[in-house]
């Protein structure tokens, strides 16, 4: 199974290709899409998705886990998180590839087993799980990775059950 995990934003989209083999988890690739403030967001939503289209085509997944958006004091931030989580959505849809959603806390406590830990301890389960060299220069990349490792466990236990 290939998973592509997405970690939303504007600015930052995180992304990562998982593939699972018999149970074992592997990093295919990794990365972050960047927009430019000095962009339009209509201009930066269309990078985003057409940066997503490009991942979708080149990776074939057979399923997408993106990170719910869970709280933001504040609103703006919010509404632009959405609609970057939005074209995410779209091009999932488009590719008829199935989207699963995981809120922050629920990725901290499958990756880390604490739905309050800090990124960097997350940063460092990916790392050590995944058997990366080093890890991701951006949070928004490791965040990706987990939310991608979060849905190859669920999914492993949903076929157990």
């Amino acid at each position: 199974m290939i998973i592509l995990g997405i970690d939303p934003g504007v600015a930052r989209i995180g992304w990562a290709v998982i593939s699972v083999n018999h149970g074992t988890i592997t990093a295919k690739a990794y990365g972050c899409i960047t927009t430019e403030k000095t962009e339009s967001l209509p201009n930066r939503l269309l990078l985003a998705y057409s940066a997503i289209t490009i991942l979708v085509s080149k990776y074939h997944p057979d399923s997408m886990s993106v990170e719910e958006l869970f709280f933001s004091n504040n609103a703006k931030t919010a509404i632009n998180v959405g609609q970057a989580r939005g074209i995410v959505l779209l091009a999932a849809a488009q590719a008829k590839i199935p989207v699963i959603s995981y809120t922050p806390p629920a990725v901290k406590r499958a990756i880390t087993g604490s739905g309050s830990a800090d990124k960097k301890q997350v940063a460092r389960m990916v790392v050590a799980t995944l058997r990366l060299k080093k890890a991701p220069k951006l949070d928004d990349t490791s965040d990706a990775l987990a939310i991608a490792m979060t849905h190859a466990y669920s999914y492993k236990m949903k076929s157990l059950i």
